[in-house]
């Protein structure tokens, strides 16, 4: 299958705009229009799962961590990503945007602690990245006009293409000096029957859709208007916060964390005794969202990894801290991934990486 396919159910379990600003998602690496065989899901593309990338035979690598974050300045031989690019590997990472994402990286972890009633810890508002375009035209060329913006990539809603809104009105123009005008002559006004058309566009696509109206459009000069789109309001955020569905005591609690996220061992701060009633969940570092979870009087709170006087903290105001180290924060979510792919794309095999591993050990 063509990785646009893949690309689009990806899209859908982890909404792009969704992602933090500072973040790098989506396709990284690779041609939409190449075929994919088969896909393998990883936290880190690691040169040990590059090796397994390349002795599975997988055309996509789904790296939760972008293995591209700040801009590069060169791309020489033995790099990582220089060599999935040589060998036509596709790379894509869903991070932040699968975090904020219903069923996603912080719904996994509070399924692990049992939050049956649960909201966003911190919210989030995604930001706009769509327009909308609004061109006139005369009544003649409406058709050829509308086709070329559907064809460059405007009109999407959901799932529905072709979508636009058109009104009839009057345009009036006087050519200056200079002008050629397609209907009339120059130094006359004008009165024309126009349609106003509307359509929708992603903001990346705004050259590429323009350049199209331009070149069908008849008018020497288009009149046309750009609207940035809010993003619709959501009630999306980073981690998540609610109450214990049955509460539970901190060590029973501390063991079914052990077991839903396949560890041995855990780094705990705070109290160990006492019953557990509210927790917070936040994969990865996010020692910056415990004052959220401290105003909200948490018993628990469970993350990937957290700085030593933020860990003093919580456990001085009674708070059990509870870190799973980075990646083993992130990692249960890759199964979940796995499975939505295989319900949405059932003829592509995908293979869980049995190289990647939180690059720290307890001994």
């Amino acid at each position: 299958m063509q990785l646009s396919n893949v690309l689009s159910v990806l899209s859908e379990l982890a909404p792009l705009h969704l992602a933090e600003s500072w973040d790098n998602v989506g396709l990284l690496l690779g041609d939409p229009q190449q075929d994919i065989r088969k896909a393998m899901l990883c936290i880190d593309y690691s040169s040990a799962v590059a090796a397994e990338a390349r002795q599975q035979d997988a055309d996509l690598v789904i790296a939760y961590h972008p293995p591209i974050f700040q801009p590069l300045k060169r791309l020489v031989a033995g790099s990582l990503v220089y060599d999935a690019a040589r060998r036509g590997l596709a790379i894509y990472s869903p991070h932040t945007a699968l975090d904020v994402a219903d069923g996603g990286t912080n719904d996994v972890l509070a399924d692990a602690v049992g939050l049956a009633w649960r909201r966003p810890l911190r919210m989030v508002n995604p930001k706009a990245n769509q327009c909308k375009l609004v061109v006139f035209v005369p009544e003649s060329h409406v058709q050829a006009v509308s086709q070329a913006l559907f064809e460059a990539g405007a009109g999407r809603i959901g799932n529905y293409s072709s979508c636009s809104f058109r009104s009839p009105g009057t345009g009036t123009f006087k050519g200056e000096s200079g002008s050629n005008p397609t209907i009339g002559q120059a130094g006359q006004l004008e009165t024309v029957n126009e349609v106003r058309l509307e359509t929708v566009l992603p903001l990346a696509d705004i050259e590429q859709v323009l350049a199209a109206m331009r070149k069908v459009h008849p008018y020497e000069e288009p009149a046309f208007d750009l609207v940035e789109l809010a993003a619709p309001p959501q009630l999306k955020g980073l981690g998540r916060i609610g109450e214990l569905a049955t509460p539970a005591p901190r060590a029973r609690l501390l063991e079914r964390i052990k077991q839903q996220l396949e560890l041995n061992h855990l780094l705990v701060a705070g109290p160990t005794d006492g019953i557990v009633h509210r927790a917070a969940v936040c994969a990865g570092a996010c020692g910056d969202l415990l004052d959220e979870a401290l105003a909200q009087k948490v018993d628990l709170y469970l993350t990937g990894e957290m700085r030593h006087h933020d860990a003093l903290r919580a456990a001085e105001a009674g708070v059990t801290v509870v870190c799973a180290l980075h990646s083993n924060s992130e990692r249960a979510v890759l199964k979940h991934l796995a499975h939505h792919l295989a319900d949405r794309l059932p003829q592509l095999p995908v293979h869980l990486s049995s190289a990647d591993r939180d690059p720290f050990l307890i001994q």
